[in-house]
């Protein structure tokens, strides 16, 4: 994968198709890859004419994985996304963010508006101001020594899917110390750009997403039937909304 460094890190990137860019940030444990790509997001977007930019977050797939916490705060990591653009020459995307990629997106929309166009924020409701109630327990599941030794079924979850993906698991317990950071009700009620919020009907990690709505001054609600946190992210309603959504606002986005 191609790379480029930003704040003393190498993080890795692919980019896709040709269009109007969108810039697509993965979830916590997962990749460009195993989010955007395994999903059939990155053909989804080529094949409608969109540009798909995806980045592996720092303690991510091919990127670098630091073990310090003070390395993964969200705001960081949205400058993380900003540098990519940056690096690509790129002047204003669309972002498309799932769970802790969408909490992200909120910080980059919130500290740049001027360089995003839209932004959808996947997997994530109201839990974007009130936290993520599971994360010790998802630090303590990835610390443990064995998965027989957890019973909570969240961090089990969790620990299962690192194991699958390979992943780095002292990287991820240091960024879900602090990568669920909550956004103040404030800043949310100042996100300036138009704002998709997308939670699969039987999630019980997002919290809700018609009062996250509710208080962007741009927002609009999608609830994914019959799918839970997992389960919803390449679900075929979201991909379909979100294109229709993009479709609205794709002609502000200057095409590379």
């Amino acid at each position: 994968m191609p790379s480029f460094t930003t704040s003393g890190l190498r993080l890795a990137y692919e980019v896709a198709g040709k269009g109007p860019p969108v810039l697509l940030i993965h979830g916590f444990a997962s990749s460009g890859k195993v989010n955007w790509v395994d999903t059939g997001w990155v053909e989804t977007l080529v094949e409608a004419g969109y540009q798909a930019i995806t980045l592996d977050n720092r303690g991510h797939g091919q990127s670098d994985k630091p073990h310090d916490p003070e390395h993964y705060y969200p705001t960081q990591m949205a400058e993380d996304a900003l540098a990519l653009l940056d690096h690509l020459g790129i002047e204003r995307a669309a972002l498309l963010g799932y769970s802790m990629g969408a909490r992200i997106a909120a910080f980059m929309a919130f500290n740049h508006p001027g360089r995003v166009v839209a932004a959808i924020f996947g997997g994530m409701g109201m839990n974007l101001i009130n936290g993520l109630s599971d994360g010790n327990d998802i630090i303590a599941g990835l610390r443990a020594p064995d998965l027989s030794d957890l019973t909570h079924p969240t961090a089990r979850q969790f620990r299962i899917f690192a194991d699958h993906t390979g992943s780095d698991r002292e990287a991820l317990a240091a960024c879900m110390e602090t990568s669920r950071q909550p956004m103040a009700r404030a800043d949310v009620r100042r996100i300036e750009v138009p704002v998709l919020v997308a939670v699969g009907e039987a999630d019980e990690m997002a919290g809700g997403p018609a009062a996250l709505a509710e208080l962007l001054p741009k927002g609009q609600a999608l609830v994914i039937p019959k799918r839970d946190h997992m389960r919803a992210t390449g679900d075929k309603v979201f991909k379909a909304a979100t294109l229709e959504f993009l479709g609205r606002h794709s002609s502000d986005i200057p095409a590379s």
